[in-house]
């Protein structure tokens, strides 16, 4: 096998890794204290063509492979989890799907603008009563004429506050359960859609996550992606490759953990010595740093396959399976090896760990990763 990156890949790897260092990394403190969303980092990473990376430049995007995406999204996210994950909802779950199964109108209407940064996108699966059973959608939309009008509710939408265009999931045909679901992209500024209250959380702060409540709301029968009942398949098609930005966010938080505890252990000094010549941190260093390079192997292993179009269910499910327990693990070494410090915010020890752990529940939670892995090993 052959692991050296292309030229494209370093160059986009060179690139993400100066802007997240230069323009991302000296606000991430600010943007998780303040929980706002960092518009001006959006708009740079419009620019340099992160927002639809393996997007074709003809419908606005860079025209670069997965492989790239993943290696953008683990540099943006090692210097701030929740710049990564606007990214990565904008590139997997909106501009994927819509250049996959939307039709050559809904992309000229829709992608080019989310592509190229001037839209930005969220992603409507999740409901009060449908989280790891993503075939309990209670939404539905009934068929009227040219338009189907959607009722129901949404819930824990990344970037809805933020959106202009959601990739929504509805039941059709509820005698035909998973079977009767549609998928439709809609405009967030469509009579009869609102907010819901943003919700405080845990981590990812300055990523804004809210319910998306969907009252008689006219989406026009073009803007259906696929056809009527093709909606589960897209959404499990489309979370395949989600979970390779997520895995690739876990890298990157688990990276900033691994550096800053680095850092950190040649600094302190106890017992008259910096604390990275004992052994037990030593040790706790060498797990977290040969850990994040399986989880990236897997990562980009996941994304050298969706480039070519293989069936990658089982792999982007173990990378990021891997990737996000990896992401705690070393959330919490890294607290550690920090000690005291560690725990009080002056230090972004608390921030990373924080940060890592929506990477084991958002498009899939850990034991849902388990459940596709086994599943494919059972077949």
């Amino acid at each position: 096998m052959v692991f050296d990156l292309t030229d494209e890949q370093r160059m986009i790897q060179e690139t993400a890794r100066n802007f997240a260092q230069k323009e991302v990394l000296p606000v991430a403190a600010e943007l998780d204290e303040t929980g706002r969303f960092p518009a001006e980092l959006v708009r740079q990473m419009a620019e340099l063509g992160f927002m639809g990376v393996a997007v074709p430049e003809e419908y606005g995007g860079s025209g670069m492979d997965n492989v790239c995406y993943a290696i953008a999204m683990e540099e943006i996210s090692r210097a701030c989890a929740s710049t990564g994950v606007i990214m990565s909802v904008n590139n997997s779950l909106v501009c994927d799907p819509i250049l996959k199964f939307g039709s050559e109108e809904t992309r000229k209407e829709f992608l080019a603008p989310l592509a190229s940064g001037k839209n930005l996108g969220c992603f409507g699966l999740t409901e009060p009563g449908a989280g790891s059973d993503a075939g309990a959608q209670k939404t539905t939309a009934v068929r009227d004429g040219d338009c189907y009008v959607v009722n129901g509710t949404k819930n824990f939408i990344t970037n809805a506050p933020n959106a202009d265009v959601i990739v929504v999931f509805t039941m059709t045909d509820k005698a035909k359960a998973h079977k009767g679901i549609t998928a439709f992209v809609a405009d967030m500024k469509s009579k009869g859609i609102s907010l819901g209250k943003p919700e405080k959380k845990m981590g990812i702060k300055a990523s804004a996550t809210a319910s998306v409540i969907f009252e008689d709301v006219r989406v026009p029968a073009k803007n259906r992606l696929g056809g009527e009942g093709d909606g589960f398949k897209i959404a499990m098609n489309t979370l395949d490759g989600g979970r390779i930005g997520i895995a690739a966010q876990a890298i990157g938080i688990a990276r900033a953990s691994l550096e800053d505890a680095l850092a950190y252990s040649k600094d302190r000094k106890q017992f008259g010595q910096p604390i990275c010549d004992f052994q037990a941190i030593q040790w706790m260093l060498a797990d977290i740093a040969t850990e994040i390079d399986a989880a990236r192997l897997l990562t980009w292993r996941a994304a050298w396959m969706k480039d070519r179009k293989m069936r990658h269910s089982k792999e982007s499910a173990m990378a990021k399976l891997c990737a996000s327990e990896t992401a705690m693990r070393a959330g919490v070494k890294g607290i550690q090896i920090h000690g005291g410090y560690g725990y009080v915010r002056e230090y972004p020890a608390e921030r990373h760990f924080r940060d890592a752990k929506i990477t084991e529940i958002y498009e899939g939670t850990s034991e849902i990763q388990r459940l596709v892995i086994s599943s494919a090993l059972l077949r």
